[in-house]
């Protein structure tokens, strides 16, 4: 199995998990409009997944740009650069005196996200199983060369 297989194969993985972390912010946000949950514990619990859901983001960026994966690179690459651009105005975190007057745009934000994840993860799905086959098919090859 070549590097870029496995790449594939944890990519996969991360674009589930980074799927369920957005579905998780969406329905946060929305136990806040339903007054579920007082802004600051939903700041606080929210906060706690920022960076980290940031940092998986640029190193999928990072991986694929190293490997030469222009498409898939160039896939990450507006979510990579909104990311940056958060980081840089300092607009990451969710404020709890600000959030019920930006909750709008924080759930258009991570509706918006969970649509990009989900369809990374069928892209992925579908880059790892054109490398296996691709692998496979030539390791048949090369088998029968002989």
């Amino acid at each position: 199995m070549s590097f870029t297989a496995v790449a594939y194969i944890i990519a996969l993985i991360m674009a589930g998990v980074l799927l369920f972390g957005a579905v998780y912010f969406v329905i946060m946000l929305t136990d806040l409009e339903c007054d579920y949950i007082n802004p600051i514990d939903l700041a606080n619990n929210l906060n706690t997944y920022v960076m980290p859901e940031m940092a998986a983001q640029l190193a999928l960026f990072v991986v694929f740009l190293l490997m030469g994966e222009w498409t898939t690179m160039l896939l990450n690459l507006p979510l990579t650069a909104w990311n940056v651009v958060k980081v840089v105005n300092n607009r990451q975190f969710y404020d709890a005196t600000e959030v019920f007057r930006t909750l709008s745009r924080h759930k258009r934000e991570n509706f918006v996200k969970v649509g990009f994840y989900l369809l990374c993860f069928f892209y992925y799905l579908y880059s790892m199983i054109m490398t296996l086959v691709n692998e496979s098919t030539a390791d048949y090859h090369a088998a029968s060369a002989h």
